[in-house]
C-alpha cells in the first residue's frame, strides 16, 4: 500500500509540469502581441510622416494628429497586453515548476517578474490589467464627442473612479509592504 501511495503521491506531484505548455502558450502569445505592436509603430511612424508636409489643409493636419494619438493609445495598449502575457507565464513557471534562478538576486529583475505566491501573481496582474483600462479609457475618451455637459460628467466620473482604483491599489502596496516587514525572517 505504501508503495502506490508513493507512485500516486509522486504521479500527482509531476502533474504540475503540464503547466509548462501554459507558459510557452502564455510566452508565445506575448511574443505575438509585441510583434503586433510594434509593426502598428512602424506604420504609425510611416503616418506621421506627412504630418509635416506644407502643402497638408487643417483638416487633415488635425485628422493626422488625432488619428495619432489614438494610434499612440493603441500601441501602449498592445504593450500592456504583452506585458500581462509575459508577467503571467514567468509567474506560471515560477509557482507550478521552479525558481528562474537568473532572475533571483539580480538588481534588473526588481522584484516584478519574481512571483512568491498565487497571490503575489494576481496582484501583479491585477495591476497590469488597471493600467491596460486607463488606456482603454483614454482611448474611447478621445473618440467620445462631448455634446452635452452630462457627457463631460461622465468622463469626470470615470476619471474619478480611476483615481479612486489607484489609490487603493497603492494603498495595498503600502499595507503589503509594512506587513513583510513585520514578518519573521524565516518565513521568506
Amino acid at each position: 500500500m505504501k508503495f502506490l501511495e508513493a507512485v500516486f503521491e509522486g504521479t500527482l506531484w509531476r502533474s504540475r509540469y503540464m503547466v509548462v505548455f501554459a507558459v510557452i502558450a502564455s510566452m508565445a502569445s506575448a511574443l505575438m502581441v509585441l510583434y503586433m505592436a510594434t509593426v502598428d509603430v512602424v506604420y504609425l511612424v510611416q503616418h506621421v510622416m506627412h504630418y509635416a508636409d506644407t502643402g497638408l489643409a487643417a483638416e487633415a493636419r488635425k485628422a493626422i494628429h488625432d488619428e495619432t494619438i489614438t494610434h499612440v493609445v493603441e500601441v501602449v495598449d498592445g504593450y500592456l497586453l504583452s506585458t500581462f502575457m509575459l508577467i503571467f507565464s514567468l509567474g506560471l513557471y515560477e509557482l507550478f515548476v521552479s525558481d528562474i534562478d537568473e532572475a533571483q538576486g539580480k538588481r534588473s529583475s526588481s522584484k516584478i517578474l519574481v512571483i512568491n505566491s498565487l497571490d503575489d501573481l494576481k496582484q501583479r496582474l491585477a495591476k497590469v490589467v488597471l493600467m491596460i483600462l486607463i488606456v482603454n479609457l483614454f482611448e474611447k475618451a478621445l473618440k467620445i464627442p462631448m455634446t452635452e455637459p452630462l457627457d463631460l460628467l461622465y468622463l469626470g466620473g470615470a476619471i474619478a473612479l480611476i483615481g479612486v482604483a489607484l489609490y487603493f491599489t497603492h494603498a495595498s502596496e503600502s499595507h503589503g509592504a509594512g506587513k513583510e516587514e513585520t514578518e519573521p525572517a524565516s518565513k521568506h
